[in-house]
């Protein structure tokens, strides 16, 4: 029995392992003229399998790309275009680097910390005061998203205080959203999105209704 895990590794599957047995019986003509021709009969047959699998396009320079590939870059043929480079086609790509930042706290994420860096260099003023406000009721709502159940005000403050360096501070009398509040608009929030279906507007109304309703406005004769 011969199994495919016993056979030679397909270089490019999606031509099959025929199209890549032709490609090495080309490797095998002396004769220049003759291996030509067969190599060009190849990417016939190259190019009626991507036609039928939906494939447009200028492809023939990729196809001839592909057919040198297959040969390992050693077939020699009168090309229309030029064999492409190897270490071009078979670099690795350089290795994608992890993020540095570190995250004080992970219930608030990366960008809550920019922006408080971001607002500790505002001038002092209505608009630092309002955007530090923001912050704050941001940091709880954010804490209430990873603990549900409680989170206390004085811890809030003293996450705000750490994570600005001690620049920042809320105006005298400030208060914080409750947590009740905060849940009831979530609450509130979410069973409004499931209702009108996650679009932002009323449940539309099916035909079966429609109907209905159109008989109901029918004047009586």
């Amino acid at each position: 029995m011969d199994y495919n895990s016993a056979r030679e590794k397909l270089i490019i599957p999606e031509y099959g392992r025929n199209v890549q047995k032709m490609v090495q019986h080309a490797l095998t003509i002396e004769d220049r003229e003759k291996r030509t021709s067969f190599a060009k009969y190849i990417v016939g047959v190259m190019t009626q399998m991507h036609i039928s699998n939906g494939s447009y396009g200028d492809y023939a320079h990729m196809i001839w790309d592909h057919i040198h590939i297959i040969s390992d870059y050693r077939l020699d043929v009168d090309s229309p275009f030029p064999m492409p480079d190897k270490e071009v086609i078979e670099a690795k790509p350089n290795t994608l680097k992890y993020s540095e930042g570190k995250i004080t706290y992970r219930p608030y994420g990366l960008n809550i910390e920019k922006m408080i860096k971001l607002a500790v260099n505002y001038e002092d003023g209505e608009e630092k005061e309002s955007l530090v406000v923001t912050i704050a009721n941001h940091l709880k709502k954010a804490y209430l998203n990873w603990n549900r159940d409680s989170v206390e005000d004085v811890v809030i403050l003293e996450h705000l205080k750490v994570l600005s360096g001690g620049k920042l501070s809320l105006p005298e009398g400030f208060e914080f959203s409750t947590t009740e509040s905060i849940i009831r608009e979530r609450t509130t929030k979410k069973k409004w999105v499931d209702r009108s279906g996650g679009k932002g507007g009323a449940k539309p109304m099916n035909k079966l209704n429609k109907n209905k309703q159109n008989q109901k406005r029918r004047p009586v004769r």
